[in-house]
């Protein structure tokens, strides 16, 4: 949760209900194309909540690092929470040997969408079959010229030999230069003195240090890996590290979303009123609370849920609120709210973990 001490004129639009979450649907599923192809707006997405003020509950969506700080800076001394909603990960994997395999196999088990660029067509047929949502057979600098790359693109760098390296490595730097975005992730493929010698080259091309030091390579985690599979797992390992250390909500799951729809779709007949639910949303937390700030529940008017926000009498607590918003007429139908619980507490209700949380609750579907 964000306090702002400045108030200029606001950014951004508020959005009613069933057209923020709609909305949301749809940059996902743009952002859920291969990673080659899809657009790059979802992982450009704030999602904006006025939490205290004659605006309680407004919500926004917000395009850019600009206009999100533009937003922040516009809501002064007022409660917002901001949380930047990332897109479906996507893998480029330059190359199709015996590494990539793996890589392939592994990436896909992770929910990476997956694109191939190898010039060799025997190889690149490999990939299709190895399952990869896109194979581009051509050149690597032409291939690369097809791919949208994003702070959501990890890049992967495993082809046959230091000139090919040499030649995708540049090719990324500068197409991140031009489009005026990085990759989440560069990683290369090959030994200290190889990778050296890229770099070095990198330098003699007018790359800037700084770009350069974003390299990984040698690739993946120091595990002693030596079969494909084993160096595929220590790339991935790395990529995970990566990844994680981002500071970005976990969105809003797809599931999530079409529960949310669903609701307020189940009135549009005129025969019914929607669905009502109550999202629950952790906004902030202290201690070792088990579940991070983003996370977020649905609970409906039967007492039924989708997802957790950690589970035993603290989730507990919040439920009973969420169910009184949805009973009873006179409730509000946005809130934000406290768990508080010390070690002693969490210890008499069996919470293996203590701190404290603030949650954010919205009736959805009317």
């Amino acid at each position: 949760m964000k306090k702002n001490k400045r108030k200029e004129r606001g950014t951004g639009q508020e959005m009613k209900g069933r057209d923020f979450y709609q909305m949301i649907k749809e940059r996902q599923e743009a952002g859920g194309q291969t990673a080659g192809s899809r657009e790059a707006g979802m992982s450009e997405l704030t999602a904006a909540t006025i939490l205290d003020g004659p605006q309680a509950g407004g919500k926004f969506l917000l395009k850019g690092e600009r206009e999100a700080q533009a937003f922040a800076e516009s809501h002064a001394g007022t409660g917002v929470f901001m949380e930047r909603l990332g897109g479906s990960p996507g893998l480029l994997v330059f190359g199709a040997g015996h590494v990539s395999m793996p890589i392939i196999k592994i990436g896909k088990m992770l929910g990476f969408s997956v694109t191939v660029l190898e010039d060799r067509p025997k190889f690149a047929d490999q990939a299709r079959r190895t399952g990869a949502d896109r194979v581009l057979c051509e050149p690597f600098s032409r291939g690369l010229a097809q791919a949208e790359l994003g702070p959501d693109t990890y890049a992967v760098i495993v082809t046959r030999g230091h000139r090919y390296d040499e030649d995708c490595l540049y090719g990324i730097l500068s197409r991140e230069r031009e489009l005026g975005t990085a990759c989440a992730y560069v990683g290369m493929m090959g030994s200290r003195r190889r990778t050296a010698m890229v770099r070095e080259r990198m330098r003699e091309l007018g790359i800037a240090e700084e770009e350069i030091r974003r390299l990984h390579a040698p690739i993946g985690l120091a595990i002693g890996a030596e079969t494909p599979e084993e160096i595929a797992v220590s790339i991935f390992a790395q990529i995970i590290q990566v990844k994680n250390e981002k500071e970005r909500t976990e969105g809003y799951p797809e599931e999530l979303l079409e529960a949310i729809l669903e609701g307020y779709d189940s009135g549009h007949d005129g025969k019914e009123s929607g669905r009502r639910a109550v999202l629950a949303t952790i906004i902030s937390r202290q201690g070792s609370a088990p579940r991070s700030v983003g996370t977020k529940m649905l609970i409906r008017e039967d007492g039924t849920t989708l997802g957790t926000i950690g589970g035993g009498c603290a989730e507990s607590r919040v439920m009973q609120k969420a169910l009184q918003m949805l009973r009873l007429p006179e409730s509000p139908r946005f809130l934000v709210t406290g768990v508080d619980m010390t070690a002693q507490e969490a210890e008499e209700e069996g919470m293996v973990c203590g701190g404290r949380i603030q949650v954010m609750l919205e009736v959805t579907g009317d």
